[in-house]
């Protein structure tokens, strides 16, 4: 588990774009079982995570078509990444990624492998291509 103080400001990175924070698998459960589109990031302390996943959480954003924005933390909310990664089978565990439930049925998912080395501007657009097809 990180420290509060090194995973607080990652967090709030996201939660200030929007994005609600899941700490509980009750959360998590809560969110994407909710109808509608649903986008849940795995964030996480890695350089990929503030080099590419949250700039492209927080473009991705600004789209005019958005799903409800949801964020759980890797090495910190357990439980919450655990229930979360559950919903996202048959994808292996991926810190950070990218999930888009419509429904409560996983349609679009950017595995940590599609985040690194790629620029957020793609992988944002990865996402704004998937809420026009999806919601």
């Amino acid at each position: 588990m990180y420290p509060a103080e090194i995973v607080l400001p990652m967090k709030k990175e996201l939660v200030d774009a929007g994005f609600q924070d899941l700490t509980t698998i009750e959360d998590v459960d809560a969110a994407i079982s909710s109808e509608g589109g649903v986008l849940v990031i795995i964030n996480s302390v890695c350089g990929c995570a503030a080099g590419n996943a949250r700039p492209a959480a927080r473009l991705a954003s600004e789209h005019p078509k958005v799903p409800k924005l949801t964020t759980v933390f890797a090495g910190f909310d357990k439980d919450a990444v655990n229930q979360a990664r559950k919903y996202m089978l048959p994808y292996p565990p991926s810190s950070p990624c990218m999930a888009l439930f419509k429904d409560g049925k996983l349609v679009h998912m950017i595995e940590r492998h599609n985040i690194e080395g790629n620029q957020a501007t793609m992988i944002a657009d990865s996402l704004k291509s998937a809420f026009d097809e999806y919601l």
